[in-house]
Formats: structure tokens, C-alpha cells, sequence
């Protein structure tokens, strides 16, 4: 049984995308993402470099289906190889989100990833799970 490596802090999983513009741009961004994951507290429990299907990446944005903008975004991630990152620590969703930053590159905080790798809002660079819940459903979607 693992604890806690902070007393009142509850371990978590969670799931981590890097997009399609990102594998295809360059490994070494990969590389530099991986870093801050890990010099952030993160323990990888599954890394995977995968071609998602069109099914597969419907049924991972289902809650965007209605929106206008989820054809674009299915097209976009099924264009490339991503990078599936199953990751794990105390508090991992919020401290995986604010590591991550705002989902517009251009608001997002200096030094999170987003402001560093994201070129746009629809080209963000990575994906992060946003609650307990959702990481769940993501990490079975994609790991099995």
C-alpha cells in the first residue's frame, strides 16, 4: 500500500496528451514536457506514442460533441501521433492543470507549459485531465 507523501493530500491519476503539433514539431519538446512533468512532482505510470483513431477520439471529447468547434478537434488530433501520458501524485489534477495553464496559450502564466509549447488556442499543445472523474474515463479510453 503506498501513503501519502503529503500528510492530508490524496494521490491521484491522471491523463496527459501531448497534441499532434507537438510530436510532429520536434522530440525534444517532448522531452522538455516530459522534464517538467517529472520536475514537478509527477511519476509516470504509462507513457505510450499513439495514433488515435477517429472513433477513439470521438468518444474521448464526447462532452464537446454539440460544440461547433469538435469536428476541427477530432481532425486535428486524429492528424498526428500523440504522445499518452498516464501520471500520478498527490493533488495530480489541479497540479497537473496548473502546470499546464489557461487552455489559450496566450493567457496562460509564464513558464507553464501552454505559454511555453502552445501556438494557439486550437494548437495548445497538450491535453489535461480536469477532474477525478474525467481522468478516469480518459485513462480507460486511451490505456484500456
Amino acid at each position: 500500500m503506498r501513503h501519502n507523501s503529503v500528510e492530508g493530500n490524496k494521490l491521484e491519476q491522471t491523463y496527459m496528451m501531448i497534441k499532434p503539433e507537438i510530436v510532429a514539431a520536434d522530440s525534444q519538446k517532448i522531452g522538455e514536457i516530459l522534464a517538467m512533468v517529472q520536475k514537478n512532482g509527477f511519476r509516470i505510470n504509462n507513457l505510450a506514442l499513439k495514433h488515435l483513431d477517429k472513433e477513439t477520439v470521438e468518444r474521448f471529447y464526447a462532452v464537446h460533441k454539440d460544440r461547433p468547434f469538435f469536428p476541427d478537434l477530432v481532425d486535428y488530433i486524429i492528424s498526428g501521433p500523440v504522445v499518452a501520458i498516464h501520471l500520478e501524485r498527490d493533488n495530480a489534477i489541479v497540479k497537473l492543470r496548473e502546470l499546464v495553464g489557461a487552455t489559450n496559450p496566450a493567457d496562460a502564466a509564464c513558464g507553464t507549459i501552454r505559454a511555453l509549447f502552445g501556438e494557439a488556442l486550437s494548437q495548445n499543445a497538450v491535453h489535461a485531465s480536469d477532474s477525478v472523474e474525467n481522468a478516469k474515463v480518459e485513462l480507460g479510453i486511451i490505456f484500456g
